[in-house]
């Protein structure tokens, strides 16, 4: 039944239902304001990690056909790291073709954390490679 005249989308339902499930440790996440496609999500800096002590602001977008799409994910906060570009762009292979529409923001969070953690070595070489060929001016 539809009651209150607005109705949810399938992808509003689904994201409702992840906010209810996310209760990650050191990490929240929750809608900005009244837009339940646009969260504001905090990590906090995992301890032993170079990261330890910091707190991180992250945007996460989810498109309109979420979870068949994956949310686009950029941290606010300026971090320094390999998966990380200078506009804070999160380069994550479950944010690309790894995607699933099983897959949870709370996992995305968790594979955040965990690439803070400990740094994706392949995902750094691969951009080693890129930036030595960019300089080589290889296209």
């Amino acid at each position: 039944g539809s009651s209150g005249g607005t109705s949810v989308s399938s992808s509003g339902k689904r994201i409702q239902k992840e906010l209810l499930d996310l209760n990650a440790s050191d990490c929240s996440a929750g809608p900005k304001g009244d837009n339940l496609y646009h969260w504001l999500s905090t990590i906090i800096g995992p301890q032993g990690s170079p990261y330890e002590g910091g707190i991180f602001f992250l945007d996460v977008v989810f498109p309109l056909d979420y979870p068949f799409k994956p949310p686009m994910v950029t941290f606010k906060t300026r971090i320094y790291h390999c998966n990380v570009d200078s506009t804070g762009a999160v380069s994550l292979e479950i944010l690309k073709d790894g995607w699933s529409p099983a897959l949870t923001i709370s996992k995305v969070l968790l594979a955040i954390k965990a690439i803070i953690t400990n740094p994706d070595p392949c995902m750094f070489q691969h951009y080693q490679y890129h930036f030595l060929n960019l300089e080589k001016g290889v296209f």
